[in-house]
């Protein structure tokens, strides 16, 4: 019996490796199938950070399909960390149970960021670029609260700041799990804020947030015009400073450019360590792919490596993007990567994608994922089943296409650019911070490059 599940456990891995490459990841293969019986599949974790991957939707329901296809039924599957399951007492325990103990904090573990198993310090390539953000969050995990702090990193998306913050997160709940980290974007913040008061909840809020041994807040900068949450974050900074507990903060810009932001908050920002991540050369891009192309447990000849870091210089996503359409198109033709099949991704000229691609396209692809109609799309609905898919279309309408700004707004009900502008900005900072997001993306994107 037990020969019987390795090998149908083998088989949903090969599947999911083939068809849904942009999750795969390496260590799916030290996962272990505990039981399949009842129409449900119970998978060990070895790591708390695994669990919530493969929980995460994108996933999981990739998850889904690979078990189906493999055993022809539609099975459940619920996934447990390893040591956990040698202690139960045998009997299934229902998904969501635990749900809680997988948040950073206690409470509502939904309003959360969750991390990534990626983003760890083994797996951060170091340059000239971010040497010295990357030995700041090291020292800050060795000694949080007394090294750098308030430690303060800037630069443009995709450089590597969410990497680190979480790399920082992760080492200090390994070292000591007992330390209450608290780890989330500043848009979460200013929401529970805003929530806390519309409910009078305020002392409950305050006692979440400065009861925690480290802050950790993910683009500060959207603090801009906000006074009553720059007042209370305020409060909030000084009351953990000056218990001597640990605070990250990342941003697009360094504390002093951040527009419409309180002296007071500039200066706190300041006083302790603000570093810099600037976009990484030749030889950190080449770095970075091998690395990327370990975890995805893909074997990238050197001059392929060589050919994606010459052609994508922006940032590390578009880097892990490159790589993920390459290793798509090979699992689809056998699975050998060469360097004519990274041509044949790219192109000969970086725009020849963006003019071969239309926004028809990108809309049918969109509506079809999403199960919207166009009308729907180009109306003036701002529900979020609505409104989220219209941001992935004109998201990835600016990256595909050569349209401007007022011409994709003219496409979703003849809205103008600053919606259309406003749109990027928000799809991409959720790809930034959420893995599920950026793979639906990056599975959207690949499609269409691949029908066209």
């Amino acid at each position: 019996m037990a020969d019987l599940l390795a090998d149908i456990w083998d088989n949903i891995l090969r599947y999911f490796q083939k068809y849904h490459s942009e999750s795969w990841r390496s260590w799916f293969e030290q996962l272990e199938p505990i039981s399949l019986e009842n129409g449900l599949l119970r998978i060990g974790a070895l790591e708390r950070s695994w669990k919530q991957y493969l929980k995460q939707p994108e996933c999981n329901d990739s998850l889904k399909v690979a078990v189906q296809n493999v055993t022809g039924r539609l099975v459940g599957i619920e996934v447990v960390l390893s040591d956990q399951e040698e202690e139960s007492s045998g009997e299934p325990s229902h998904s969501g149970d635990s749900e809680a103990s997988d948040s950073p904090v206690d409470g509502d573990e939904s309003s959360f960021l969750y991390f990534s198993p990626d983003y760890t310090f083994d797996n951060f390539v170091v340059g000239p670029c971010n040497r010295l953000s990357h030995a700041a969050c090291v020292a800050v995990s060795d000694s949080p609260g007394e090294t750098y702090n308030p430690l303060f990193i800037h630069g443009d998306v995709g450089l590597g700041k969410t990497h680190l913050l979480q790399a920082a997160s992760q080492s200090i709940l390994n070292n000591n799990k007992d330390m209450r980290v608290m780890y989330l974007s500043c848009e979460t913040f200013v929401n529970h804020f805003i929530r806390a008061v519309e409910e009078g909840d305020l002392y409950d809020f305050r006692y979440k947030y400065r009861h925690v041994d480290m802050l950790v807040i993910d683009d500060i900068q959207f603090l801009t015009d906000r006074d009553r949450s720059q007042e209370e974050f305020f409060h909030t900074f000084n009351t953990l400073y000056q218990s001597r507990k640990q605070i990250i903060l990342s941003a697009d810009c360094s504390p002093s450019e951040i527009p419409n932001l309180e002296e007071r908050l500039i200066s706190r920002f300041s006083q302790g360590l603000v570093t810099r991540i600037d976009k990484p050369c030749m030889e950190t891009r080449m770095a970075i792919l091998y690395k990327k192309s370990q975890l995805r447990g893909m074997n990238v000849p050197d001059d392929i490596i060589n050919y994606i870091a010459k052609r994508v210089e922006n940032n590390t996503r578009e880097l892990e993007g490159a790589l993920t359409k390459i290793y798509g198109m090979a699992m689809l033709d056998g699975g050998e990567i060469t360097l004519d099949l990274a041509r044949e991704a790219f192109g000969d000229e970086p725009t020849q994608i963006r003019h071969q691609i239309t926004i028809t396209q990108i809309i049918d692809a969109v509506t079809q994922h999403f199960n919207v109609r166009l009308g729907d799309l180009q109306s003036k609905r701002r529900s979020r089943s609505i409104a989220f898919p219209r941001q992935v279309c004109m998201y990835i309408a600016r990256d595909l296409t050569s349209h401007s700004l007022e011409e994709i707004g003219g496409y979703f009900g003849g809205r103008d650019h600053t919606t259309v502008l406003h749109a990027y900005r928000n799809i991409d900072k959720l790809c930034d911070h959420d893995p599920t997001i950026r793979n639906m993306v990056d599975g959207l994107v690949t499609g269409l490059t691949l029908n066209d």
